[in-house]
């Protein structure tokens, strides 16, 4: 059997990973309640919850919202896990709309460069106001991953229009692995 982690952004929570379970049913969804906010020791968390989830399932699938992208991609896990949807993800914090890094965040980022290889598809709202489309595009490029934008889409994906966008991005990402 696999597994689905759910990484949620700021303000989020580990309950939102319900809406994933009719898109994989052949999966176990899990919604990771992550108890810290910074990458350092976000990062450990998500580790070492993959890293448990590693010794019960055959692969592992994650599923992550915004910054819990950037707590991903900074906790270790690429040889862990099989392939990533990552959800108006957070790419660069140095890059973000409207905020300005300081002390140990910005000497992390700074000292530790995103580094991911993993299989990933990421969806995009034209009107995400706190990542740009060309920091978004960039990584895409860079990464050589499938980039998917919604006309319209917010970085926080949440009306029915939006969360129907979402699932048939998913399930039309699934289809193209086929």
């Amino acid at each position: 059997m696999n597994a689905v982690i759910y990484i949620h952004g700021k303000g989020g929570s580990a309950t939102e990973s319900v809406h994933y379970i009719p898109l994989f049913p052949d999966c176990e969804v899990i919604g990771l309640d992550y108890q810290t906010f910074s990458p350092w020791d976000t990062g450990k968390e998500i580790y070492d919850a993959v890293k448990e989830l590693q010794s019960k399932y055959d692969d592992i699938i994650v599923i992550a919202n915004s910054i819990g992208a950037f707590f991903c991609m900074n906790a270790g896990i690429d040889n862990m896990i099989q392939k990533a949807y990552f959800i108006s993800p957070v790419v660069d914090m140095e890059k973000l709309n409207g905020y300005e890094l300081t002390g140990e965040w910005l000497r992390y980022v700074k000292s530790h460069p995103v580094k991911w290889s993993v299989p990933t598809y990421i969806l995009y709202g034209s009107k995400d106001d706190l990542v740009s489309l060309d920091t978004i595009s960039d990584f895409a490029k860079t990464h050589n991953v499938p980039l998917t934008v919604m006309e319209g889409g917010e970085h926080w994906f949440h009306t029915e229009e939006q969360m129907a966008f979402l699932d048939n991005w998913i399930k039309n990402e699934m289809k193209r692995e086929i």
